[in-house]
């Protein structure tokens, strides 16, 4: 029983993984954005990727600006989610 909820927590937090790649690739089509689907990906990952963002600058690249705090942020909660399955596999396996 036990590892079956660590295994869906596990599973919740790789799925937002990937909300949050979709949330960059939705960034390089402006148009997706105004959708209602855009609109919720925006809610669901703005709180987090907004942490980022205060703290890490758009650089200057070219004629236009690179925003390098999605990529940081994948690689941080990344690093979250191999933190949370040892903790949790340390406490109740």
């Amino acid at each position: 029983m036990v590892y079956q909820i660590i295994s869906y927590v596990l599973l919740a937090m790789k799925f937002y993984t990937y909300v949050l790649i979709a949330r960059v690739l939705m960034s390089w089509v402006p148009d997706v954005e105004r959708t209602s689907f855009g609109r919720v990906l925006y809610r669901i990952t703005e709180p987090y990727l907004g942490i980022f963002r205060r703290f890490i600058p758009p650089l200057p690249l070219g004629g236009g600006y690179m925003d390098f705090s999605p990529i940081i942020a994948i690689f941080a909660w990344s690093f979250v989610i191999e933190g949370v399955a040892i903790v949790l596999k340390w406490l109740f396996l």
